[in-house]
């Protein structure tokens, strides 16, 4: 069975960091690709970054580019994301997703429960 467990939310003020963890099991983490997902109230999941299975590429949503970095740990499978520079905007529910391929595409094969971020000061 599938498992996708967040942790590493919380409340961060306007141009502050936080770090997500995923910890992953129940399949072969090296194996597939992973995305970061987020929602908030009144809009739907937007997909927000991807890293290949093995690391060795990563994509960025406009909006986080340069701000956020996406990462894995194979041997421990867990995935992270580490969030710079954080603004408002940036309040959402975040996911960690299992994609169905090697490389990114948005596609959600499964889902955590999702970790919440609150940007406020």
């Amino acid at each position: 069975q599938v498992q996708l467990v967040e942790s590493g939310g919380g409340l961060a003020q306007p141009g502050g960091s936080l770090r997500l963890s995923c910890a992953a099991s129940g399949f072969s983490f090296s194996d597939f690709a992973m995305s970061w997902f987020r929602q908030t109230p009144g809009k739907g999941l937007e997909w927000v970054c991807g890293i290949y299975f093995d690391g060795s590429d990563t994509e960025y949503e406009e909006s986080v580019k340069g701000r956020f970095t996406i990462s894995r740990d194979n041997a421990k499978a867990t995935l992270y994301l580490h969030m710079n520079n954080l603004k408002p905007e940036d309040t959402a529910v975040y996911y960690c997703v299992q994609e169905s391929r090697r490389i990114p595409l948005g596609t959600r094969q499964a889902m955590g429960r999702g970790t919440q971020v609150t940007v406020s000061s």
